[in-house]
């Protein structure tokens, strides 16, 4: 069980970041069995996070430097899969008026100024809250990245698991939606995570709330694209798990 345990982590970690795992070759992702594995694949792209922090804390930057750094490496440790799904998402909704042509709109490589602001926003958002937890703890902004890397990519799932599929084709299509028992067991081991920023001094009240922001930012996500486009696709999960990630982090920061 360890051993498939770590292939899946594997397997999610060549998908969603860029780390030179294995041979390389892109495993079909089973999310209706893989879904626990993901939040500690999350965990570990959050760790990357984490230890950009430390590094630049040595080198005795500001705090909102060593935030934007933090951000600056999750980009690239990720490709920017994440925030090409938000950008897409936000042309899509804010510029079509059906729903096929927002769908067209979103299969558009290009950005627009729709997607142009939710990344700002998005980049933004992430380094101020980022930047405000470094001030108060470096140990509790690093762990609030390795908690938020988990729990995002749960939340992330939601669409899936209420949605069908917006198209015939594309990743909605070629995957599996986890079942609620493994769904529960993903946000279970998600919220497990949450002892990293309790470490760095975050309260167990800050930690619940984040977990409920989470919760609640994936629902309307989901909402959002079921009246949208009447289901969901490769970049609605995008969307869900860096707004949620906004959430977790904007959470652990309050107070």
């Amino acid at each position: 069980m360890q051993r498939a345990l770590l292939a899946d982590v594997q397997s999610f970690l060549r998908f969603y970041a860029r780390f030179p795992i294995g041979d390389g070759a892109h495993a079909p992702l089973d999310f209706a069995r893989m879904a626990p594995a993901l939040p500690i694949a999350g965990a570990l792209i959050g760790a990357t996070g984490a230890a950009s922090l430390f590094l630049a804390r040595i080198c005795h930057l500001p705090a909102l430097v060593c935030a934007l750094v933090a951000v600056a490496v999750l980009t690239l440790a990720t490709g920017a899969l994440h925030e090409d799904g938000l950008a897409d998402v936000a042309d899509g909704f804010g510029g079509g008026a059906t729903g096929e042509s927002k769908l067209a709109i979103m299969r558009d490589s290009r950005v627009g100024t729709y997607g142009a602001l939710a990344l700002c926003f998005s980049v933004l958002l992430r380094v101020a809250a980022l930047a405000s937890l470094f001030e108060r703890s470096v140990a509790l902004a690093a762990g609030a990245l390795i908690f938020a890397g988990a729990l995002s990519r749960v939340a992330g799932l939601a669409p899936m698991m209420r949605l069908p599929t917006a198209r015939a084709d594309g990743l909605g299509a070629t995957v599996s939606a986890p079942s609620r028992e493994f769904w529960t067991r993903a946000w279970l081991v998600a919220a497990g995570f949450g002892l990293a920023p309790w470490l760095g001094g975050a309260g167990l009240i800050q930690i619940a709330v984040a977990i409920f922001a989470a919760f609640v930012v994936a629902a309307l996500i989901t909402n959002l694209a079921k009246k949208q486009i009447g289901g969901y696709t490769g970049d609605v999960l995008g969307a869900a798990q860096q707004l949620a990630e906004i959430a977790i982090l904007a959470a652990l920061s309050a107070g």
